[in-house]
């Protein structure tokens, strides 16, 4: 998988790509648009030390995407919650605009990232697939993040996803799949924007929706066009862990999450099926399963 990359902003690479953030933009922003009524999806952010001192977090920012669900349950990329200092923490936030959230937080709470977060988040424990990184045919590229209800409540509305039933994507098959009407969301950066020092990924840290078209299913992946002439948008850096609705017999379903795709973030959404035994065996110890 060298031609692709990994849709998530890790604490080695995070403060690069949002340096260059522009105000409200995420995920594509070619056939995007703003996603208020997509409640359940949410952010993951994350506290971590990074000048030597664990005793003490210092720095915060928001890192992927992800999904409410059920009441308690945050479904994310186990990409996004592997290979941090041993200090992190993380949060989730169902903010529209967490990285405004952040920026006010920090002009409130200077110097103290953990209060910036509590800020936009309430603090929950991760549980990453035991076996990630898999095999290039079943990475395992899954994970939650367990939450206490109430503070969730205490902060937001909203209805958790639906998961798809038992290899609800496979017996639909390519012309089933064709034929839905697929949503990706997230809080991710922009495609590539071509500059004086190179490349750069603008925006991030939003809420934002976009069209894409179903393109090839295999046993573990559901690969999805983000190619605009077709009238789609796409994921990008920090979309990782975030959903792919497929509205299927006029319901929408959580068919799969965002995990990589081709490097300026231009045309192929690779993402990880959420109805097949394996990913059902993981998710089942955490939700209720059609």
């Amino acid at each position: 998988m060298s031609s692709v990359r990994v849709l998530s902003v890790t604490a080695a690479s995070c403060a690069a790509v949002l340096a260059t953030a522009l105000p409200s933009s995420a995920v594509n922003s070619y056939n995007a648009t703003p996603a208020p009524e997509r409640t359940e999806v949410g952010v993951l952010v994350a506290t971590w030390d990074d000048d030597g001192d664990p005793a003490t977090p210092d720095r915060v920012d928001w890192v992927c995407s992800g999904t409410m669900i059920d009441a308690d349950t945050f479904l994310t990329a186990a990409h996004c919650t592997s290979d941090w200092p041993d200090n992190v923490r993380f949060h989730v936030s169902l903010d529209q605009d967490v990285q405004a959230g952040l920026d006010a937080a920090a002009r409130s709470h200077p110097g103290d990232p953990a209060a910036q977060a509590a800020a936009v988040a309430v603090p929950g424990t991760a549980r990453t697939h035991p076996d990630y990184p898999g095999p290039a045919s079943d990475t395992r590229d899954i994970a939650v993040v367990e939450l206490d209800a109430a503070a969730v409540k205490a902060r937001w509305s909203f209805t958790p996803a639906t998961l798809p039933g038992a290899n609800q994507l496979g017996r639909l098959g390519p012309q089933g799949l064709n034929a839905a009407e697929w949503t990706v969301a997230g809080y991710g950066t922009q495609e590539a924007v071509n500059g004086p020092g190179g490349q750069t990924h603008p925006g991030g840290g939003v809420r934002m929706k976009a069209p894409v078209a179903f393109n090839a299913l295999n046993d573990s992946w559901a690969r999805l066009q983000m190619t605009a002439p077709q009238g789609n948008g796409g994921a990008c850096y920090g979309d990782s862990g975030g959903p792919n609705f497929a509205v299927i017999g006029g319901k929408r379903i959580l068919a799969s999450t965002t995990i990589t795709g081709d490097t300026p973030c231009y045309a192929t959404n690779v993402t990880y099926r959420l109805d097949t035994p394996g990913a059902r065996a993981f998710l089942s110890p955490f939700v209720k399963l059609p």
